[in-house]
């Protein structure tokens, strides 16, 4: 599996610790990883699935397809009768347009770039070769820009939503890059460098790519959920109108930037990276209490292999081996199936499914890549 660390690609290697050192503390240490993973994996093999091949069908696509590329990046195999299932449902979403989305659905762009990231992950014959680039097309189709009658002074500009007629949004975006990314689109690519548009908009950070009337109100470095249509934050206002950062989406800004090429030495890497270490927290997500936990916990994981740092420092100093502590946190929480549930019920995240994928995910992102 190959993962992009501030520019660099990089390849994961199957000895590998979770922290400084080697040795017996390095085995135990991915012994335990490979111990909640499995007991995850169980889950999801054995009540996950419904007879159709989905995982929370209800719920569109979107679920299968994450669940799909965790047991994928977890070393299950394509041809596994479990995956296999799965992705046949998920080529039932194929549309004529490109697209990988259940009819009538206002979320193209999540479903798609969801699904994109799964085929990929499955594509080690190539037979999803076409399907896979005819998804990218359809995303770089639906990015908002021009082609939609935005120029790059609109907020909206260089963003993805939940669909054409819905406003453009940090998460969305995040997603759509991971996509293109997974497609091999490079980092200077003109659809990922649209994206940074927005992302960069969507940062409490003034300078010359943030001019919204936002960053100054709150000028802490964090990320919040978009500039568009007047401005929104899930973890709300200031005072003075300044939308308020929160930790899944400034991870989720900080991953997306590096993606898009913006290195350590960025005023708006140091800036976000500055919040983070002003906010790490593993029993949180900063500003936002216990909703969206585990969402969290997958973008924590992502951006900081991304950065590259085995030893992230705190605000106060505080050393941490977060491949290490995440790890014990998620060994913490996980249920007797091997499942994981939020207590938190808000943006679904009572579905058992939707998030042991979460976790199964920043699990694949707590195996440090070779050195």
């Amino acid at each position: 599996m190959k993962r992009t660390h501030l520019g660099i690609v990089v390849v994961l290697v199957a000895g590998f610790s979770l922290g400084p050192g080697r040795g017996g503390q390095a085995d135990d240490d991915a012994a335990r990883l490979q111990q909640v993973a499995s007991r995850g994996i169980g889950f999801l093999r054995s009540r996950g699935q419904a007879a159709d091949g989905s995982f929370s069908g209800a719920l569109g696509p979107a679920v299968t397809a994450l669940t799909t590329t965790a047991l994928l990046q977890h070393g299950v195999n394509p041809q596994d009768t479990t995956v296999s299932r799965a992705l046949r449902y998920l080529e039932k979403f194929v549309q004529p347009d490109g697209g990988i989305y259940q009819s009538g659905t206002y979320y193209k762009n999540y479903e798609t770039s969801l699904a994109l990231i799964c085929f990929q992950a499955a594509n080690k014959d190539g037979r999803y070769k076409k399907l896979l680039a005819d998804a990218e097309k359809f995303l770089k189709d639906l990015q908002w820009d021009q082609g939609e009658g935005k120029d790059k002074s609109d907020f909206a500009f260089g963003g993805q939503g939940y669909g054409k007629n819905k406003r453009a949004d940090l998460s969305n975006t995040s997603f759509f890059v991971e996509a293109l990314v997974a497609a091999g689109n490079k980092s200077n690519s003109d659809a990922i460098q649209r994206a940074l548009v927005f992302i960069a908009r969507c940062q409490n950070h003034e300078s010359a790519a943030n001019t919204t009337p936002f960053a100054a109100k709150n000028p802490d470095g964090g990320f919040y959920y978009t500039p568009d249509s007047g401005g929104y934050s899930q973890a709300g206002k200031t005072p003075d109108g300044g939308l308020r950062s929160y930790g899944s989406m400034t991870y989720a800004g900080l991953k997306s930037m590096i993606y898009a090429g913006v290195g350590p030495e960025d005023p708006r890497v140091k800036a976000a990276v500055k919040w983070l270490r002003r906010h790490y927290d593993l029993k949180t997500n900063p500003g936002m209490g216990t909703s969206g936990l585990f969402y969290y916990y997958h973008t924590f994981a992502k951006a900081l292999d991304a950065l590259g740092q085995e030893v992230f420092v705190d605000e106060s100093g505080k050393r941490h081996s977060w491949r290490k502590e995440l790890v014990a946190e998620l060994a913490r929480r996980q249920l007797q199936d091997g499942s994981w549930l939020n207590s938190n019920q808000r943006w679904y995240e009572a579905d058992a499914n939707l998030v042991t994928a979460y976790a199964l995910l920043a699990l694949h992102y707590c195996r440090p890549a070779s050195e």
